[in-house]
């Protein structure tokens, strides 16, 4: 059983990508600029825009965090986004959500450009995904097949479940893997006989949300297990994954904390750089 170290990889692809942007620096004379918008004082939300703001300044981006009150305006919102759009020196905006209730969170993201769209959600992204077209993906499945290529597993003809079907994990996953040959089934709450599908899975990707929902009995012997879930329990973190009883059947697992966690920063740090390379072609 391999356990996969999520820190050790994401800090390989910080300083490829502090390579590539200082070389992107030499050859044009620009930074990459990546804009982060936080509406509001939500303490987690606060402390993500101040990790992913330290994780710019690290790679010699140009980062910058622009705070709204918690009753800000549609209109205010709005409007900073637009001119963050309009703005050359800015390759990648990222509104941190969850926004306060009062505002329309999918209005606001429609206004970022799909070109700027570093967290990869809008639809036209996620549509390029689909008919395996140049853009953007989402961070999280992006750093997962990260994990799985750097790990050295074979994706190629096997079978893969993805437990989860959101627009944020579950679909770009099941989408990067179908991508690159495995042949896929996603699961979700309605799924019919869902320990017996999982058992068949060369790989399995949990992104359900559910504190030790994967079992040992849902997984077979030599499979490729990846928890994508972060579920706070008694004060600790853990996965979807019963990892303990999970793990000896594995041929490789990630843990949580430090698996698939660290990654989703290092990937928004590369995509906001794919995003300033090609606004010059």
């Amino acid at each position: 059983m391999k356990r996969i170290d999520g820190k050790e990889i994401a800090a390989q692809i910080r300083a490829e990508v502090k390579e590539d942007a200082e070389k992107f620096f030499a050859e044009n004379g620009i930074k990459v600029g990546l804009a982060v918008v936080l509406v509001g004082d939500d303490p987690a939300s606060a402390v993500y825009v101040r990790n992913k703001i330290k994780a710019c300044e690290e790679v010699g981006f140009l980062s910058s965090a622009y705070r709204l009150p918690a009753d800000a305006t549609q209109d205010e919102v709005e409007s900073l986004v637009v001119q963050l759009a309009e703005d050359e020196r800015i390759h990648g905006i990222l509104v941190q959500l969850p926004l306060p209730g009062h505002l329309d969170a999918e209005r606001i993201l429609a206004l970022i450009p799909t070109e700027k769209d570093v967290d990869g959600f809008s639809a036209e992204n996620l549509g390029r995904l689909a008919c395996g077209k140049e853009g953007t993906v989402a961070c999280t499945p992006l750093g997962v097949m990260e994990l799985l290529a750097r790990s050295g597993a074979e994706i190629a003809g096997k079978r893969a479940v993805v437990i989860g079907r959101s627009n944020i994990v579950g679909k770009p996953m099941a989408m990067l893997l179908l991508n690159a040959n495995a042949t896929v089934t996603v699961c979700h709450s309605k799924t019919k006989d869902l320990a017996s599908i999982c058992a068949q899975a060369d790989i399995l990707v949990a992104a359900i949300g559910r504190a030790k929902f994967v079992t040992a009995d849902m997984v077979k012997e030599g499979a490729a297990v990846i928890d994508v879930g972060i579920n706070r329990v008694d004060g600790k973190l853990v996965g979807d994954v019963d990892y303990d009883a999970v793990a000896p059947k594995t041929s490789m697992i990630t843990p949580v904390p430090g698996g698939v966690g660290p990654m989703t920063i290092a990937m928004l740090l590369k995509n906001t750089l794919s995003c300033a390379q090609r606004s010059l072609r």
